[in-house]
């Protein structure tokens, strides 16, 4: 009888294995997109079906994805997006890279994780790798995936293959694309462990196996608690030098020309997107089973958290020092919307917290986003759905008592703002960058 294992890796070096990835957003589209330019047939799936038909149409649905190279998978016939998940039958690999959000009560939600582990139940059969991708805590693929899987009655390491191999993507990032990014694998047995890292050697230049999926999982929190911490530091450096009448950006600037011992991170109006201002509550939340605990990291999301919170204030206070104006009743313009340069994705954007509470303090707030025309709707901004940006121009900017950079987007023009409004406060140095600092309030 064949062993189910040396099977699938052959069709893996053939490039005869059909790929299913699971959830087509920021990490599972780009994914599908090098899975196709390897050789591999490739069925993506999402819950969306407005998403999946736009995939299907070659409708460009991620800011800065390659749409050419979308549309050109999708011609050779080895991409197909759809939301019938009856056909991760049909799949020889699956590749899960669905949301890990955090509750209100900032505890981790596995519930898409679970219930895609429930669709691929229904359809397991032997001799198929499935690797989670998604972001969570180590033990997660082994305690809550594995047993989901299990209940078929089908046995991980010997009927199917159970890897993980977190996912690395930058959107945006032209340099460092998925391709050119190291993935790190661990599976649950070496043979699972290999036939993960077979499959991705085929996709991305350098896999970096590792000696387990709990490995895998924390190699992936520790790389954004580590950023997580350090931009934490960086805000706080900036409150300090503020106080101080010290750039902080100037400090970071000077500092990174040292050689060694120094890396530089860059302050912000907060954290967003969907890795750094959640990732480390789900080492938090899971180191409190062992009784162990997180000072140090939860520190760094306290200060992170309150960010929003200092720039309101900064910015009222510069409006009642330049015009003796309050927040309540004054027109505020935001510029940007999404959590970083140059996407349109703004899940856990600061923007969306500080339009909130610019608007509960009275402020008439409006924004400017090239990239975000409307604002999505979002677990915990419902209300702001639907908004919709405005145009940026000589007008709307005089009219408006301040401008508050909060996404510093490369296709702004950063001279218009400084040259037509009244207060500009910049929490990203995009001014000063771009060489209009002029009269601009940098945070």
């Amino acid at each position: 009888m064949t062993d189910p294992s040396e099977a699938l890796g052959r069709a893996i070096r053939e490039r005869r294995a059909t790929i299913a990835i699971v959830g087509l957003g920021y990490v599972g589209l780009p994914l599908a997109l090098a899975s196709a330019r390897a050789g591999f047939r490739v069925i993506g799936f999402d819950v969306n079906p407005d998403r999946v038909a736009r995939i299907n149409a070659g409708e460009p649905v991620i800011a800065l994805l390659d749409t050419d190279a979308m549309r050109a998978a999708l011609e050779s016939g080895r991409f197909r997006a759809t939301g019938d998940t009856a056909r991760l039958a049909e799949a020889d690999a699956i590749l899960i890279c669905v949301p890990t959000p955090l509750t209100r009560q900032r505890e981790p939600d596995l519930s898409y994780i679970r219930a895609t582990a429930a669709d691929i139940a229904r359809t397991l059969r032997p001799g198929q790798l499935v690797v989670l991708e998604s972001t969570t805590w180590p033990g997660t693929t082994q305690e809550v995936l594995k047993p989901i899987l299990e209940a078929t009655g089908l046995i991980s390491g010997t009927d199917f293959f159970l890897a993980y191999s977190p996912e690395r993507e930058d959107p945006g990032n032209a340099v460092h694309t998925l391709a050119a990014t190291p993935k790190v694998v661990g599976g649950d047995g070496a043979a699972a462990r290999d036939l993960a890292d077979l499959l991705y050697g085929q996709i991305v230049a350098r896999t970096v196996p590792v000696s387990s999926t709990a490995t895998a999982e924390a190699v992936k929190l520790t790389e954004n608690i580590f950023r997580a911490v350090n931009i934490a530091l960086v805000n706080e450096l900036k409150t300090v030098y503020d106080a101080m009448g010290i750039d902080v950006w100037e400090v970071i600037g000077a500092a990174a020309t040292k050689p060694f011992g120094f890396m530089p991170f860059h302050p912000g109006p907060g954290l967003g997107g969907h890795c750094i201002p959640i990732d480390p509550f789900y080492l938090t939340w899971k180191a409190r089973e062992f009784d162990v605990p997180t000072r140090f990291i939860e520190l760094a999301g306290e200060v992170n958290r309150h960010m929003p919170h200092y720039v309101v204030e900064r910015l009222a206070r510069a409006l009642d020092q330049r015009f003796g104006r309050a927040l309540r009743g004054t027109p505020i313009l935001l510029v940007g919307m999404a959590y970083k340069r140059n996407v349109d994705d703004v899940r856990e954007s600061p923007a969306l917290k500080l339009m909130e509470l610019l608007e509960e303090r009275g402020a008439d707030v409006a924004y400017h986003d090239p990239l975000v025309p409307e604002i999505p709707p979002t677990r915990e901004y419902p209300h702001l759905a639907g908004r919709r940006s405005v145009p940026l121009d000589a007008e709307i900017l005089a009219r408006s008592a301040a401008t508050l950079i909060v996404t510093d987007h490369d296709t702004v023009d950063y001279g218009l703002i400084v040259a037509h409004a009244p207060l500009v406060v910049d929490t990203r140095n995009a001014c000063g960058r771009a060489g209009h600092a002029g009269e601009t309030i940098v945070l």
